[in-house]
């Protein structure tokens, strides 16, 4: 684990790997879940050199608790399915609302 982290987000990394690895998921990409988790919550109390506007902007990752997963609720949140939509390449998804983001960038997978 990296330099820096308190006890407890050590101790948060672990149960999130382990969670993760019990719903099926692969070693490498539990560990990269935790961290992302663990590193974003640090981010937002300050305790690094940078930090993303949507780590700072967004709720925390254990409010949204999955909230925003494939399966989700909601799904991808409005900013997701736009920034998924330029990467596409789409036109025009500057006006679109989420539903017409979301229908766009699905059809085009």
């Amino acid at each position: 684990m990296p330099r820096g982290w308190t006890d407890t987000q050590e101790r948060k990394y672990e149960h999130i790997v382990d969670s993760e690895r019990d719903r099926g998921v692969s070693t490498d990409l539990a560990k990269e879940i935790a961290a992302r988790t663990i590193n974003k919550e640090r981010a937002r109390k300050g305790q690094t050199k940078t930090a993303s506007r949507s780590s700072i902007d967004d709720i925390s990752s254990s409010r949204r608790g999955g909230l925003r997963s494939a399966g989700g609720a909601r799904g991808r949140t409005r900013d997701q399915l736009y920034n998924e939509a330029r990467q596409m390449g789409i036109e025009g998804r500057s006006k679109m609302n989420k539903e017409q983001l979301r229908r766009v960038v699905d059809a085009k997978k």
